[in-house]
């Protein structure tokens, strides 16, 4: 019995760990990039919102004015001439806000690594924003936003695009 109750409560232990990471930046630095900034935009915002911040990622990267890969659309910003990014002067302010990037919120974490998996690999909530390739929180109002196209609002974002 005492055997038992040992496997059970390793076999219970060892189900929370991989529900707390799905996959981790070695296995798979790009969904990690999508995923740190599904978590960091969008934390504790609604699943559409959620992909709609992955979404503009990969509308961008399909997009000439920017960078082609996720994590370089995702870390862009200025950089100093040593190559350390310039603090608050990126596409995503919270990869040089200068706070930590490690998910803290287990659960927030493991539903972002989801999203970008599901976006990334199966398009689902692919075209949500309808090409979005902005968008700020509703609270800010950004001297950019009057130059694009307002697609909509999702959860606690304003979304945009170029007007072509």
């Amino acid at each position: 019995m005492k055997v038992l109750l040992i496997t059970i409560s390793l076999v219970l232990l060892y189900a929370q760990e991989s529900l707390a990471q799905l996959y981790t930046n070695d296995e798979r630095p790009t969904e990690w990039c999508m995923a740190q900034n599904i978590y960091y935009e969008a934390r504790g915002s609604s699943l559409a919102d959620q992909a709609a911040v992955a979404d503009v990622v990969l509308n961008r990267m399909q997009d000439r004015r920017y960078p082609n890969t996720i994590c370089e659309v995702v870390k862009q910003g200025v950089k100093h001439a040593g190559g350390q990014m310039v603090r608050n002067k990126c596409q995503f302010s919270w990869y040089c806000d200068g706070k930590s990037d490690w998910p803290t919120d287990q659960d927030a974490w493991h539903q972002a690594q989801q999203i970008a998996y599901l976006i990334m690999h199966m398009d689902r909530f692919r075209g949500i924003t309808e090409g979005a390739t902005h968008y700020h929180a509703h609270y800010v109002d950004p001297n950019w936003a009057s130059s694009l196209q307002m697609v909509g609002t999702i959860g606690d974002h304003v979304y945009y695009r170029w007007m072509e």
